[in-house]
């Protein structure tokens, strides 16, 4: 397995270094390594929620309502 030296600021080397107070965790790469794979499931989740909801807009047909509407529809959404 390829080695690599980080350096870290000293508030993450200090969660880091809770992880492994806690058990949670063996050492620091176990930690490290834990944190990439969330971070590449949560981006292929991310990626895949996108592509569902630009599919579900494609298949819902074109819409006669105004941009204006749109955006106000979408504004009212984000608000609430």
């Amino acid at each position: 397995m390829p080695r690599t030296s980080i350096s870290f600021t000293p508030p993450n080397e200090k969660w880091i270094q809770e992880q492994i107070d806690s058990e949670e965790f063996t050492s620091k790469s176990e930690v490290i390594n834990d944190l990439i794979r969330r971070a590449r499931r949560d981006s292929a989740e991310e990626i895949e929620a996108i592509r569902a909801a630009l599919i579900k807009g494609e298949q819902s047909g074109i819409s006669d309502r105004s941009l204006d509407d749109i955006w106000r529809d979408a504004r009212k959404r984000r608000s609430a």
